[in-house]
């Protein structure tokens, strides 16, 4: 019963803590708005998408790799 306890108490810390994080997102940054400005929210969202792409790759490349293994054995 302690034990359930403490949980639901550092659950709900966490939330508690983490609800600003939210609020903090909904406003407009300088930051934001110079990288909207030179274009440049662009080339970091690329930066993502071929990182992104990269990783499925690999993955895929793993995975056909252990399948071909596993129907050797």
């Amino acid at each position: 019963m302690n034990r359930l306890f403490l949980k639901r108490v550092w659950i709900t810390v966490i939330f508690l803590l983490s609800a600003p994080l939210l609020w903090a997102q909904a406003q407009s940054t300088s930051i934001d708005e110079a990288m909207r400005s030179h274009d440049k929210i662009y080339v970091v969202m690329a930066v993502c998408i071929v990182i992104l792409v990269v990783f499925l790759l690999y993955l895929i490349r793993i995975d056909r790799k252990v399948s071909k293994k596993e129907k050797s054995l």
